[in-house]
């Protein structure tokens, strides 16, 4: 197998154009650029350090120790 040519990639080229248009493919570079920023911006909330991991056994209600009368 080679490589695609330049004539290749030209005909691929056309055809992705006349099947979604120029709007088509802005919008969705955009919508692509809008998740990598909103991907980012939660990594970078992530590196906050936090005050206390609630597990499970936090979680649980003890029962109250019963005293002897």
């Amino acid at each position: 197998m080679h490589a695609p040519g330049i004539w290749g990639i030209l005909v691929v080229a056309v055809v992705v154009i006349l099947l979604f248009g120029r709007g088509k493919i802005s919008g969705m570079m955009g919508e692509v650029a809008s998740g990598i920023k909103a991907f980012q911006k939660g990594m970078k909330d992530d590196d906050k350090p936090v005050d206390r991991v609630t597990t499970t056994a936090d979680a649980e209600v003890r029962e109250p120790e019963k005293k002897d009368v």
